[in-house]
This record gives C-alpha cells, sequence and structure tokens, in this order.
C-alpha cells in the first residue's frame, strides 16, 4: 500500500486515520479546524467544498480500500471529516455549545448506526458505503442539534 499517493493522504485525512486508537475520533477531531476556516466563506463556496471533499472522499476511501482489500480500512476516515463538516454546517453557527454537540451526536450516530445508516454503509462500490453512513451520520446530527437549539 503506497503512502506516498494523494489519495491515501486524503482517505487518511492527512494520517490522522494511522492513529493507533479511535481513528475515527482523531480524524473527526483533526477536522473541526477545518470547518472554521470553511465559515469563512460564502454559504455556496462552504457548500461546494463539502460537496468536492464527498466526492474526492468517496474516490479515495474507494481506491485505500481496493488496495487494501477491505471493504472499510479503520485508516480511512475521510468519511468523518466530511460527516462532521456537514452536521456543523448544518448547525449554523460557531456557538461552541452547538458545535460540541454536533460532534458528539455525529460520533454517537457513526458508531451505534442506527437504520438508515446502517444500511447505507452496505452500498457498493466500498467507498460509497464508507462514505454514505458518516454523510448520513452527520445529516442527522446536524438537523438534531439545529432542532434542539
Amino acid at each position: 500500500m503506497p503512502r506516498n499517493t494523494p489519495h491515501f493522504w486524503l482517505a487518511t485525512w492527512f494520517g490522522t486515520g494511522l492513529a493507533p486508537k479511535a481513528p475515527g475520533t482523531v480524524g473527526t477531531l483533526a477536522t473541526v479546524p477545518v470547518h472554521f476556516l470553511l465559515i469563512q466563506l460564502p454559504t455556496y463556496g462552504h457548500l461546494a467544498s463539502l460537496v468536492l471533499l464527498t466526492i474526492l472522499g468517496t474516490y479515495s476511501a474507494n481506491k485505500l480500500a481496493h488496495e487494501m482489500n477491505l471493504e472499510d480500512p479503520q485508516i480511512v476516515v475521510v468519511d468523518e471529516s466530511a460527516g462532521v463538516l456537514l452536521a456543523l454546517f448544518l448547525i449554523g453557527t460557531t456557538n461552541w455549545i452547538g458545535v460540541i454537540a454536533a460532534i458528539v451526536l455525529f460520533r454517537i450516530l457513526d458508531m451505534t448506526k442506527p437504520w438508515p445508516i446502517s444500511a447505507a454503509e452496505k452500498l457498493k462500490p466500498a467507498g460509497i458505503g464508507i462514505m454514505a453512513d458518516d454523510i448520513i451520520a452527520g445529516l442527522a446530527a446536524g438537523i438534531l442539534v439545529r432542532m434542539a437549539m
């Protein structure tokens, strides 16, 4: 598995997926500063960035999963990055309580995978399943936190 490729670095969210413990949580937390950069953009630029990350992340996750001959390699955390960025985009605030609530709820949904999140992770090819469950978890977390605020 070559580590000097752009898809490796994106799929592992610049190496955070290589964390020995809780790589999904490490990748999620490493993504939060990106949210604070993206909120400086106009809404359409922020949303376009999320769409681009989701597309490139799907490609990168699929390619790395294929190279590793695994359905969902634990080192792939770009899905957590895209999911948490979506949740944070949807809450529409930089209030720390809302941000923390969105992050925590996203991680709970991502780890417990209630339906339809559990169904989405089974989608093929692997890259789509890897990304889809986290996108749905991010969507749900963002909507639920926004409704609670």
